[in-house]
């Protein structure tokens, strides 16, 4: 008996050797693995609707979302140094606006990230410093400069992201920058 298990474990062991040497020699192509619209998808093979939203997530959306938050996470703190620091009040009011207006995209954002399985670094801004002398200058043409280019990254979302959430978002958003920039402006006019 023991003879003819070895016997079996051989021819075994043989017909594994063959379907892998014919294998490597006539290799077929093997079907696509977690390609949106595949039937073989993380998705697909999970059954559950929504099971792995962030593989739908395209590169350019998930960096959209990453840099909008490290970006407000920067206005807010920003806008805590102006409401401290500035001498004049209409910046201190610049900035407590900034922190009010952006902790509540930030939140929003924060859960449309987590919405879509992207991960947000908590990890505190790099702040540029000022000089103390001109600080409320420096601050508002940083604002202005942060608007206007935070203003054209929200409309390229907006109207060109692939995510219809994240579009929304980032639609609804871009009309709070604008507000902030327009506001940015006047307030660093006034310090002329």
């Amino acid at each position: 008996m023991k003879k003819l298990q070895i016997v079996y474990a051989v021819i075994a062991g043989v017909g594994m050797f063959a379907a892998t040497n014919a294998f490597a020699q006539n290799p077929r192509e093997l079907p696509p693995v977690n390609q949106p619209g595949s039937q073989y998808s993380a998705k697909a093979a999970s059954g559950a609707k929504g099971a792995d939203t962030a593989t739908s997530l395209s590169a350019a959306d998930r960096e959209f979302v990453q840099k909008a938050a490290e970006g407000g996470m920067k206005e807010v703190e920003m806008g805590r140094m102006g409401e401290q620091q500035a001498k004049s009040a209409d910046v201190k009011s610049f900035g407590k606006r900034m922190v009010t207006d952006h902790s509540k995209a930030n939140s929003e954002l924060m859960a449309l990230a987590q919405k879509k399985g992207v991960k947000i670094s908590n990890k505190a801004p790099k702040m540029a410093k000022m000089n103390e002398a001109s600080w409320d200058k420096e601050y508002m043409a940083a604002m202005v400069k942060d608007h206007e280019k935070d203003l054209a990254e929200f409309q390229h979302e907006a109207s060109g992201g692939s995510d219809s959430d994240i579009k929304a978002w980032a639609g609804k958003t871009s009309k709070v920058i604008q507000k902030h920039l327009d506001l940015a402006k006047s307030t660093q006019a006034k310090l002329k």
